[in-house]
């Protein structure tokens, strides 16, 4: 494993990948930006960097589509593969399988060191103008700009016993102030009501450019009071380097783009939202109110490149990343009790909708309605299986990542009457389809969909071949793919 330690070099090895298309002409931040980058998902292409944007700070750049599928079709998770330290060649699922390990790493605090990057300008108070920040109007119908897509939030509990890093939503307020996006059931929003309960303004930092791996850690659902500052020295079997804020207290990753920091009020309220989410909607109307976070500090590198998910119909970000690392989370899980699972994945045209979990098909047990039963209720129990209200058990011929092999299995191997459904569960209310309603209960239905096929334990003899490649015998397979172009191909 060679992890890639700041954005900065992150940025570096794309482009030596070909993963970049450098844009010199000016763009615009009212959604051209946001198109062009919505555009690179959608073909796939290269990343675009921006770096002459309308009316903005000059110097200041934009990565867009930091970790979007890569136009290499062999090897489309590449930019999740470099993010992770990992082959680029790895396969999807042994990307989930390698990633769920990091619950169990030996966590190793974050080194605190005088210095880095981050600190190479800075500016307090009325000094700073975050509206002259190259922050895009992502969609037609978002409710502002967004400055925050794919940096980190840093928080600490007021004791200090926790820090969370976390990807959380803030659009732009005012030259000093952004609208947060606090939700009371996440790791970020624990956090903020600690301090609201002792009466004190939440210190944060708003870390835009961290290392790629420190952003994948990010958007992993670790058990609440684990800092993934530590379980990211863990997985790089070193401390990350670390440099406190100039006016609050907290630690942020040293080789940081650019660092936003202050304080997070407690009864001040300002407009945020709507803005296109995950599930590829955008709500218009369904704004809110949000703590404001009044920015107090802003440090920065030199020529500073800030990332930009343009969150919407898959794939991007919240699907590469937070996709992979809750169906991690969850093999994590699973794998710990008495499952025969061989592969978990939540496909990316599913938009983190549904967690597939293949089984192996010469399994011992005779039940298998009560083996998807029960691995479904145990995915749902989990903390990444939070997120999901759709779970989908096939046996292990089924690829979890090839859309072709799993709509084959959901049309010809699941009955109808062996569909589970569980209601009245704790639901992630930005799951796109619920109500009003269930999205401010965050409650709704969830359901197990039993892909298994019955066959293992019929007579031999009555059992299907499957009718395909791969149903002939394997020496014939092996002879026909190596005498492949012989035959004019």
């Amino acid at each position: 494993m060679k992890p890639i330690k700041s954005f900065r070099e992150y940025v570096e090895k794309l482009e030596e990948s070909g993963e970049i298309v450098k844009i010199s002409k000016e763009v615009d931040w009212n959604l051209e930006m946001g198109a062009i980058t919505r555009r690179a998902y959608d073909l796939p292409a290269p990343a675009p960097l921006f770096e002459n944007v309308k009316g903005c700070q000059k110097g200041f750049r934009v990565l867009g589509a930091p970790v979007g599928l890569s136009p290499d079709k062999e090897h489309p998770f590449k930019r999740v593969a470099l993010s992770l330290g990992l082959p680029v060649d790895t396969p999807a699922p042994k990307l989930v399988e390698e990633w769920s390990k990091v619950p169990d790493v030996t966590p190793i605090p974050p080194r605190t060191v005088e210095d880095g990057p981050c600190k190479q300008n800075k500016l307090f108070g009325e000094e700073i103008d975050l509206t002259r920040l190259p922050i895009p109007w992502i969609h037609y119908g978002d409710g502002g700009r967004y400055i925050n897509t794919y940096g980190i939030f840093v928080a600490r509990t007021p004791d200090g016993s926790w820090v969370n890093w976390a990807i959380s939503r803030a659009m732009l307020d005012g030259p000093q102030t952004i609208a947060g996006v606090v939700i009371p059931t996440q790791d970020f929003g624990k956090i903020y009501a600690q301090w609201k309960e002792i009466g004190e303004e939440m210190p944060f930092a708003l870390c835009l450019g961290v290392d790629p791996a420190i952003a994948m850690i990010a958007g992993y659902p670790l058990p609440s009071g684990m800092s993934e500052g530590e379980m990211m020295g863990g997985w790089y079997g070193e401390p990350v380097d670390v440099v406190k804020c100039e006016t609050n207290d907290l630690l942020v990753p040293a080789s940081t783009e650019i660092v936003i920091e202050g304080f997070a009020s407690l009864d001040e309220l300002v407009p945020e939202g709507p803005m296109g989410e995950y599930g590829g909607y955008v709500w218009t109307g369904r704004g809110k109110e949000v703590p404001c976070f009044k920015v107090t500090a802003m440090t920065y590198r030199d020529d500073p490149i800030m990332p930009l998910c343009v969150a919407g119909v898959p794939t991007e970000e919240n699907h590469t990343n937070w996709g992979i690392s809750i169906a991690a989370s969850i093999q994590n899980v699973l794998s710990k009790q008495d499952f025969p699972i061989r592969e978990c994945f939540i496909p990316m045209e599913s938009a983190a909708h549904w967690f597939v979990v293949s089984v192996d098909k010469n399994r011992d047990t005779k039940d298998d309605q009560k083996l998807a039963e029960d691995i479904g209720k145990a995915v749902f129990a989990s903390k990444g299986g939070s997120y999901v209200p759709k779970v989908i058990v096939v046996d292990d011929d089924v690829d979890p990542s090839n859309l072709s092999q799993l709509v084959w299995a959901i049309a010809t191997r699941h009955h109808p009457d062996t569909r589970v459904t569980i209601p009245n569960q704790y639901i992630f209310p930005l799951v796109a389809y619920l109500s009003a309603k269930e999205k401010a209960d965050a409650v709704s239905t969830r359901v197990i969909y039993n892909c298994l096929t019955p066959f293992h334990s019929w007579p031999e003899e009555t059992r299907p071949v499957e009718a395909s490649f791969r149903g002939y015998p394997e020496e014939l397979q092996k002879k026909v793919m190596d005498e492949w172009k012989e035959y004019g191909f």
